[in-house]
């Protein structure tokens, strides 16, 4: 029996994540989106994890977290940035707009073909993820701020200099040794210029 066919507008929405512009309350150098922020959140968060398997005797499934490190910010093209200064102004503008998040989640979640629902529900869902993806997500997509920050403060943006120092000790409070590990061996060389680079082949 041919299976009937299916009218879902999840991907069109998806793809739209490169209109929504982050660091909206700030003069940038160099604007970020989210989809491409979800990309690099998503591969510092896979080489966390494989980090902790391969040097701290971890046992996380890389490639789970660094698909669910994809649609870590999903939410955001029904709801758009909101920026952190906003978000955490007060308890009651948090709460609300954790509720708002958990709404735009049920609806991206509803236009999914019935039969997809399941295998996306941990993606939208994050709450459901285990505590240890959580964890490195979280982790990475601090990392991913503090690139951005560094590379503002490169191009001579001091706009950038408080959330660069906040970032830096938030990620200093992190005590996971695949953190300590990846800001000492990975972050050091993006400062660099092309050149700079390729001189240290």
């Amino acid at each position: 029996m041919k299976e009937k066919s299916v009218d879902s507008s999840f991907y069109a929405y998806l793809s739209r994540l490169r209109w929504i512009k982050r660091w909206g309350l700030k003069r940038n150098a160099h604007d970020e989106n989210v989809m491409e922020h979800s990309w690099e959140v998503s591969v510092i968060a896979h080489t966390l994890a494989l980090i902790k398997n391969r040097y701290y005797g971890g046992n996380l499934d890389a490639n789970a977290i660094a698909t669910a490190a994809l649609y870590h910010d999903i939410t955001e093209v029904i709801t758009g940035d909101l920026p952190t200064p906003i978000k955490y102004h007060s308890k009651a503008i948090n709460t609300a707009y954790k509720e708002i998040e958990k709404q735009a989640e049920m609806e991206l979640l509803a236009l999914l073909p019935i039969k997809l629902r399941k295998d996306f529900e941990s993606l939208i869902h994050h709450e459901s993820l285990p505590e240890e993806h959580i964890k490195i997500i979280k982790a990475a997509d601090k990392i991913s701020a503090y690139l951005k920050c560094q590379s503002e403060l490169k191009a001579g943006n001091n706009e950038f200099e408080i959330a660069a120092e906040q970032i830096a000790l938030a990620i200093a409070e992190f005590v996971d040794p695949e953190v300590i590990f990846f800001m000492q061996a990975f972050v050091p060389s993006c400062a660099l210029t092309l050149d700079g680079l390729m001189k240290t082949n």
